[in-house]
């Protein structure tokens, strides 16, 4: 087993369920392993182990006085899986995540055995980076129920805003706003800094990129990048998806992902 970078002592708040072969969750920058993933948990429990930790100042796990750092995190979610008793697993990362899982590859190639990158990036595209931005700047003047609104109108694809009457916002609005995390500008300041590009070509597991291609804060490009640099990856797209995957779309998700776990060699780890 790969040990080039020592483990730190895990102390994130950290979801485990299921049993099977593990899947170590990343989730995206103001969200959360319920906020991304709720919809599969179960499913995927089934027959995998899930083992899934919440970033600094999400979940559970306190605010990190510093700014997030991508090695870090990286390393952050890697222990927790090891503290969990899994010394190898497939990693799935949406948005933010895909980044950390990116990492996660490029750090322990020996524990990764796959990854699934959805609504990904390895660097912020130009609409992301000036939501990253107008967030902070809000955020900076004390104006959250805007921040909720950009972070709301974000994650929806024009389809879904096309169904929305003006006068229905107020009230998933203000849900975004109570679900949002302590530590999202934290995240969203990571956004603004993370690059993995030059992780990218030493990645060796195989690799399924999903992309969304009615994202608004992730350009569906940036999921392309991803699959077009990485090694043998495979590129799927989820025709009109949002950022943040409904039911529906979450479903075709779900039977992709199924479909490409099982090509991977068997494991009793």
């Amino acid at each position: 087993m790969n040990t080039d970078h020592s483990l730190p002592t895990p102390d994130l708040d950290v979801i485990v369920k299921g049993s099977g072969p593990a899947l170590l969750l990343a989730h995206g920058a103001g969200g959360g392993i319920e906020g991304n993933f709720g919809l599969v948990l179960d499913d995927l429990a089934r027959d995998h182990t899930l083992v899934g930790p919440h970033y600094p100042g999400a979940g559970g796990s306190p605010v990190d006085p510093e700014p997030l750092d991508l090695d870090d995190l990286a390393d952050q979610l890697v222990a927790a899986a090891v503290a969990a008793g899994q010394e190898s697993f497939a990693v799935l990362g949406e948005s933010l995540g895909s980044a950390v899982a990116v990492r996660i590859a490029a750090r322990y190639p020996d524990r990764v055995r796959a990854l699934v990158l959805t609504a990904g990036f390895p660097v912020a595209d130009p609409v992301l980076a000036l939501a990253a931005r107008l967030i902070k700047s809000l955020a900076d003047a004390d104006q959250w129920d805007d921040v909720a609104r950009l972070a709301y109108l974000s994650c929806l694809s024009p389809t879904d805003l096309a169904d929305i009457e003006p006068a229905d916002l107020d009230a998933p609005v203000a849900q975004t706003l109570a679900g949002m995390p302590p530590g999202m500008l934290d995240h969203f300041d990571l956004v603004s800094r993370v690059d993995v590009r030059s992780d990218l070509g030493i990645v060796s597991a195989p690799t399924l990129v999903v992309a969304p291609t009615g994202d608004r804060l992730v350009l569906p490009e940036s999921s392309y990048r991803l699959a077009a640099g990485i090694p043998g990856a495979k590129l799927i797209e989820l025709p009109g998806a949002a950022h943040i995957l409904n039911e529906a779309d979450r479903a075709t998700w779900l039977h992709h992902v199924r479909e490409f776990l099982g090509t991977l060699p068997s494991t009793t780890a």
